[in-house]
């Protein structure tokens, strides 16, 4: 499937286990029905459906412009929201939008945990061989690269290597994260500073307790688009990663999801949705 990818700069890394809760937050749908995970999946005339089933998703709230909270409006919003309502238009399913956090989703990804409570887990999640070997993924619905989110007059360093040469700067990103593996690796451990959330790594540099943040591009698009005044991002690449969706080993969504996808790949809808949450002004 071709996908379109963005091409900015610079550094990142991250992967570990832990666990935490989570919490219905949006349920598209009038009443709750069966799970999709537990009715019995047909094709007509070579398509899926879902006979409105609930597909429970699983978001962190907290990966700008993937999935958070609008600030203004307090409503959950992002890029994997809209996927999500477009593809259960096409499957004919009922999304239903579970906040869980990261912690909960990379002890899934480590075998840790179970798809009990959700369906899918849906928040740029990084197509790892390591991972693999305990989910399945979707095809891969974006393309990505690491790279440093700065503040707008950091002029200290430019490359991820000037980063490297200067002992005395310091990495935030989010633990558990692909971006926390990128960054020891550039740095070290003991020149990363690790946050539960991107959110509150951001926060951190701006408020100067960090120097950079490793981040994906894609999601650092989106926090330069509302912090145009304060952040940027700086140098080459540091990595380039596929993005998809998780499922539970051995899951029967996975092939209807990928359908669906192919679809709006197809149509051009995938396009226009990353048009619309990735191509700012300040890109």
């Amino acid at each position: 499937m071709k996908l379109r990818t963005i091409f900015v700069w610079t550094a990142l890394g991250v992967i570990l286990l832990v666990a935490a809760a989570c919490a219905p937050i949006t349920t598209t749908g009038e009443e709750a029905s069966q799970p999709c995970g537990a009715i019995e999946i047909t094709q007509v005339d070579g398509k899926y459906d879902l006979d409105s089933c609930t597909l429970r998703i699983a978001v962190e709230n907290a990966y700008q412009p993937f999935n958070y909270i609008d600030p203004d409006t307090g409503e959950a919003v992002g890029y994997d929201y809209d996927i999500f309502n477009a593809i259960c238009e096409y499957l004919n399913c009922q999304p239903e939008y579970l906040e869980i956090s990261w912690d909960a989703m990379v002890a899934v990804m480590g075998g840790e945990s179970s798809f009990e409570t959700f369906d899918v887990g849906a928040d740029g999640i990084t197509i790892t061989e390591e991972r693999a070997q305990h989910v399945d993924f979707s095809v891969p619905y974006i393309a990505s690269q690491q790279v440093l989110l700065v503040r707008i007059e950091e002029d200290r360093f430019v490359e991820p290597e000037d980063f490297v040469a200067d002992p005395n700067l310091i990495i935030g990103t989010q633990l558990g994260s692909t971006n926390y593996i990128a960054a020891e690796e550039l740095v070290g451990a003991e020149r990363v500073t690790a946050y539960d959330q991107f959110g509150t790594a951001v926060q951190a540099l701006i408020n100067g307790d960090v120097d950079a943040v490793m981040i994906d591009n894609v999601a650092g698009i989106g926090y330069v688009g509302v912090n145009a005044d304060r952040l940027k991002l700086t140098g080459g690449p540091v990595e380039s990663e596929e993005l998809g969706f998780i499922f539970g080993k051995g899951s029967q969504l996975v092939a209807p999801v990928n359908q669906a996808l192919a679809a709006m790949e197809e149509s051009g809808e995938l396009e226009e949705l990353f048009v619309k949450w990735f191509e700012t002004d300040s890109e």
